[in-house]
């Protein structure tokens, strides 16, 4: 990893749900933790890697022809010998039908600041702007800075999605006077659970939480992905509500399970986690939610928002 060349996966334009208004999202590849349920895996590595699919390949060999290693094997259910494979991307040039991808490229910061403000006027007319997210956005804080800097200069709203494993004095300094709001995850509140499922300790996580609620120039909005059995239980639920209401937090946003990292996981021959499926159910969703705005209610708060959909729910901490 070049902390001043980081790889982008994907900039996905016109979104309506990765903060307020219309918004670019720069998907950042490299990230610290490695949490079973990542709805992105394609994001975790830093290196560029080649994701394979088999439904797309015609079998026409031109891969096998071209790659130096000898790494494609039509034996292999997923084709790649990836011990062998340096991710040049010359299978992934030639496939036709797009089967062979390679993940992960480098944009100057010129550059991909003016890719960004293609979408000026659709940020301004809805309040949009630009959202980071990954991936951990917060891995690069020196190309973070450059790239904010020349994104503020036309004024444009500026949201990050972070993990909150980050070591904050960097943070503070390169990232934090940039940026309007910042989506933090909160996943599990044991110490041990957190360390099995994601492979990190939650304490910096905490910590981080903490410092960035006394800041007084940026929204902290923190959010709880909803895995089955994980997360989604009435004891981790009950330990997030303990610990946002002590740290000061003002809402939190409950995120529904979405299972589609479990076929990336075999675009990238990693071995699939033991995970449901299919998406939550309207009914299971909706228990979990009455289940968490409850423990809030227990809590002393009362809810301004409790819609509960297919993207998220947002629930103030806080009385009116």
């Amino acid at each position: 990893m070049h902390p001043n060349r980081p790889l982008i996966v994907d900039i996905k334009r016109h979104s309506l749900e990765d903060g307020p208004g219309i918004r670019s999202v720069v998907f950042f590849k490299g990230c610290p933790m490695r949490c079973i349920f990542c709805q992105n895996p394609e994001t975790q590595d830093t290196e560029a890697e080649i994701v394979f699919s088999e439904r797309r390949c015609i079998q026409c060999g031109g891969c096998a022809k071209v790659c130096p290693e000898g790494a494609i094997d039509y034996k292999l259910p997923q084709r790649i010998h990836r011990d062998k494979c340096t991710s040049c991307g010359k299978c992934a040039d030639l496939c036709p039908e797009g089967a062979l991808r390679l993940i992960g490229r480098y944009y100057p910061v010129d550059e991909i600041t003016e890719i960004l403000l293609r979408d000026l006027p659709f940020y301004r007319h809805s309040k949009g702007g630009v959202t980071l997210s990954g991936g951990e956005p917060a891995l690069y804080p020196d190309y973070i800075e450059a790239l904010l800097k020349s994104l503020k200069a036309y004024n444009i709203h500026i949201a990050i999605e972070t993990s909150g494993y980050f070591d904050y004095d960097k943070f503070k300094q390169k990232i934090l006077p940039y940026i309007d709001l910042i989506y933090y995850d909160i996943k599990i509140a044991d110490p041990e659970a957190h360390k099995t499922y994601t492979g990190k300790s939650n304490q910096r996580i905490i910590d981080n939480l903490c410092y960035l609620l006394t800041e007084d120039k940026v929204k902290v909005h923190p959010r709880i992905p909803l895995i089955p059995n994980i997360t989604a239980t009435r004891e981790n639920l009950s330990a997030i509500v303990n610990l946002l209401h002590e740290t000061g937090a003002e809402n939190v946003s409950l995120l529904p399970y979405n299972p589609m990292g479990i076929e990336m996981n075999d675009k990238l021959g990693r071995p699939r986690p033991s995970l449901p499926e299919g998406f939550m159910k309207p009914d299971e969703e909706e228990e979990v939610y009455g289940m968490f705005r409850g423990m809030i209610e227990e809590k002393g708060g009362k809810n301004r928002s409790c819609t509960f959909n297919q993207s998220v729910s947002e629930i103030s901490l806080t009385n009116p």
